[in-house]
This record gives structure tokens, C-alpha cells and sequence, in this order.
């Protein structure tokens, strides 16, 4: 990082600031990489995952691509390919989506639901062993908190 006299307009970060940013990243990163770990075990990824249980959410088990893209932060393009491969598994189908021609929704299957039921209970293991059950109650309320707030979610933390 430089820190020339032409770079006076940035502000740069502050040790503890440094110290806390990548602190976070580390916690990201590790927390991520190990459950993505459990749930490859079970042949799945975490976007596997997280698409399987929010279309389970739904009462019909359909979200549009565009929907579902948007609460990921993937592009479309991008969610497109990874339906694709989880359609050739039986995972998902695709339908056309009446309210948009160019658009399409995804329909979980019943493989689909049944893989979710299966790694499920590994999943909130894998969350619990790395995540929940490392922090006392008052540090996970703070943690939700700061999350929500950073994410620009309204706060529901207590």
C-alpha cells in the first residue's frame, strides 16, 4: 500500500481498522471454506445449497431466475450455467416464467427436495461446529447485528 504525499486524498486504514478488516476476511474465508468442505462431502456446494433451500422456502418450491440471482448477488449468466448443471443432476427444472418471455423460474424437483432433506442436517452441523456453537449468545447477537447493518438489512438482532 502506498502512502506518498499524492495519495493524501485516500484514507487509508488505520492499524486497528487493518487488524479488524482482515480479521473479518479470515473469519470469511475460514468459516466458508469449512462448511463448503462438509457439504462437498455430500456432493453438493454451498450455491448448490442455498439455491435448493430457498426454492424449498417457497410454498411452491419456484423462484425466478431473476429473483433468485438477485438475493445470491450472482448475475443472471451466472445463476443460469449453475442451474444448468444442477438441472443435468435432477436437482431443479427450469419452466418459462409467465411474466417475463426472456426470463425463466426454477422448480425445485423432488430429487431436489430430497437431497436438501438429506444434507440438511449435516449442513446446520457443519454451521453449528463452525460458527454457532464458537461464540457465546452475547457475541452471536452482536455478530448478527453487525452483519444486518453491514448488509443494509433491517435490524432484527436484539
Amino acid at each position: 500500500m502506498s502512502t506518498r504525499a499524492s495519495d493524501a486524498a485516500t484514507r487509508w486504514l488505520g492499524a486497528e481498522e487493518e487488524r479488524a478488516w482482515r480479521a473479518y476476511r479470515r473469519m470469511v474465508t475460514a468459516v466458508q471454506a469449512r462448511t463448503a468442505q462438509d457439504l462437498a462431502e455430500l456432493g453438493l456446494s454451498e450455491p448448490d445449497y442455498e439455491v435448493l433451500s430457498t426454492l424449498s422456502e417457497r410454498t411452491d418450491g419456484t423462484s425466478t431466475l431473476r429473483e433468485q440471482a438477485a438475493k445470491m448477488e450472482w448475475s443472471r449468466s451466472r445463476l443460469s450455467r449453475h442451474a444448468t448443471r444442477m438441472e443435468t443432476r435432477g436437482l431443479l427444472r427450469r419452466a418459462p416464467d409467465p411474466a417475463d418471455g426472456r426470463g425463466c423460474l426454477l422448480v425445485l424437483t423432488e430429487r431436489g427436495l430430497d437431497t436438501l432433506r438429506q444434507a440438511a442436517p449435516t449442513h446446520v452441523a457443519s454451521v453449528r461446529r463452525h460458527f454457532v456453537d464458537r461464540l457465546d449468545p452475547q457475541e452471536l447477537a452482536a455478530l448478527g447485528r453487525i452483519a444486518a447493518k453491514l448488509a443494509g438489512e433491517p435490524k432484527d438482532f436484539p
